[in-house]
């Protein structure tokens, strides 16, 4: 009996490992998975600043300045949006 209970004690414990390593796996896996989407996000943002740069030709305004030069054109833009640009999910414009 005493050795039985001794058996199942080290199964546990192994089984107990076992699930920290996957529990450690999983995190690690999910780090990695979030690491890429915001490296991935980063990419695209900077892409589409310098396309906002390259075509509005606003180097030369600060962040509050080209938020603003952009809310001049936005609601228009939103409104005259060709399907193919507009959001898949809002194709009510």
């Amino acid at each position: 009996m005493n050795e039985h209970y001794r058996r199942l004690l080290q199964q546990r414990d192994k089984v107990q490992k076992k699930v920290k390593q996957e529990e450690f796996a999983l995190k690690q896996s999910n780090y990695y998975k979030n690491q890429q989407e915001r490296k991935a996000r980063s990419r695209r943002l900077i892409q589409k600043g310098a396309l906002l740069e390259k075509y509005f030709n606003i180097n030369n305004l600060s962040v509050k300045e080209t938020e603003d030069f952009l809310k001049i054109f936005a609601e228009f833009i939103n409104n005259h949006k060709p399907i193919k640009y507009q959001n898949k999910n809002n194709h009510s414009n």
